[in-house]
């Protein structure tokens, strides 16, 4: 799937922004101050299997990260430095469906609008 259609996916999600992190060289997505996506190309010298791959790291559901990396061994994996019990990163050169990515983003996004406080929630909702 071509990134560019899942970037303007991210971005319009209720009051999603981005940003590019300059010390890690990554694009960063938030909402409500909080990351919930995050785009980039893993160094060669990074441990396997993120060696050189370009990632998207979602927040995912931690029943649903186990059924995806047994369904996408090559493509899914634990979340690239963050905790692999709640994020993933999935290889945007591999074998993984548009539309499944694409809900993947939106669950992602739900589930840190989820943890903010309630008047927060609110006001991205109106937005």
């Amino acid at each position: 799937m071509d990134f560019l259609k899942t970037d303007g996916h991210l971005l319009s999600l209720p009051g999603a922004s981005k940003a590019f992190h300059e010390s890690w060289g990554w694009v960063v997505y938030w909402v409500g101050g909080k990351q919930f996506a995050c785009e980039f190309m893993a160094k060669p010298e990074a441990e396997r299997p993120y060696a050189g791959r370009h990632l998207l790291s979602l927040k995912c559901d931690p029943d649903r990260i186990l059924e995806l990396r047994a369904e996408y061994p090559g493509s899914v994996f634990p979340g690239y430095y963050s905790d692999g019990r709640a994020w993933i990163s999935i290889d945007l050169d591999a074998d993984v469906p548009g539309d499944l990515l694409l809900r993947l983003c939106k669950c992602s996004h739900q589930l840190v609008c989820a943890k903010l406080p309630k008047k927060q929630q609110r006001e991205i909702a109106g937005a």
